[in-house]
């Protein structure tokens, strides 16, 4: 069976990949500019007092840092009502274990918060066999100070500001609250939940710095700005087909060999 892309000699090919090359070259020159941006960003000091449910008990902002002067925060969409965590953000922090010890190890804390209850956060943690410090905002306004958490008046309201941008009232549609058969109301369900009550916690990441006793916010991203989190995605756009999705594709890593039984 002849392939269906083009096929061409090895010295079309070289010539085609060192051209490639130079665009690559030059999206890494773009893209450590935009980490130099990022870093000079205004620091915004916090004053407001945030506690969390750890491991070890209550805990503060500050002392979620552990010692270190930095701290990354991915904002896991696991909400009150959730049976589980949300699959997406599940394969993005799969990635998470490789490599937060060697964060914490260059002065860098990385922990996942969410709002569903700590023991909730810890037994899932438990299945999918992760060992990065995760902390429950359940008690706090962590999440909605930092947009990614939102109420129903909002939703109804379209009083939403994420990613920047204010969202359009959110349509309930007859049936099943968010009905349809959209890649959220898949998701959702595989949260245990509704697309409606799903759609209230939001994914995303916030940095802080610790300087002087002192905390501050320094970047926080959301949505699309997350994809370079997402590694697994990185390997698919140097597979030969690329990302070639037709709709949700992904499960949490336990659940593969359940599908396709």
């Amino acid at each position: 069976m002849m392939a269906q892309h083009r096929t061409g000699t090895r010295g079309e090919w070289l010539s085609a990949r060192l051209e490639l090359l130079e665009a690559e070259k030059e999206l890494t020159r773009q893209g450590d500019e935009l980490a130099r941006r990022r870093q000079a960003l205004p620091w915004v000091r916090i004053d407001k007092e945030y506690v969390f449910d750890t491991e070890q008990g209550p805990r503060s902002l500050p002392e979620l840092f552990a010692g270190r002067s930095q701290l990354l925060v991915y904002h896991f969409m696991f909400g009150v009502d959730y049976t589980a965590g949300c699959p997406s953000c599940s394969m993005i922090a799969d990635g998470f274990n490789g490599f937060w010890v060697h964060l914490a190890n260059h002065d860098v804390m990385l922990c996942a918060v969410s709002r569903a209850p700590l023991p909730k956060l810890l037994a899932y943690r438990q299945r999918m066999g992760w060992s990065f410090p995760w902390v429950s905002s359940y008690e706090s306004d962590f999440n909605s100070d930092f947009n990614v958490w939102f109420t129903e008046d909002q939703q109804r309201a379209g009083n939403i500001d994420y990613n920047y941008r204010r969202e359009a009232a959110f349509a309930w549609r007859r049936g099943e609250e968010g009905g349809g058969d959209s890649a959220e109301v898949r998701i959702a369900s595989m949260c245990g939940t509704d697309r409606a009550t799903f759609q209230r916690d939001r994914p995303g990441m916030s940095a802080f710095v610790l300087e002087d006793g002192v905390v501050y916010h320094t970047y926080s991203a959301y949505a699309r700005g997350l994809d370079a989190l997402w590694g697994s995605y990185h390997w698919l756009d140097r597979a030969p087909k690329g990302r070639n999705e037709t709709g949700v594709w992904w499960r949490r890593h336990d659940e593969y060999e359940r599908a396709a039984g």
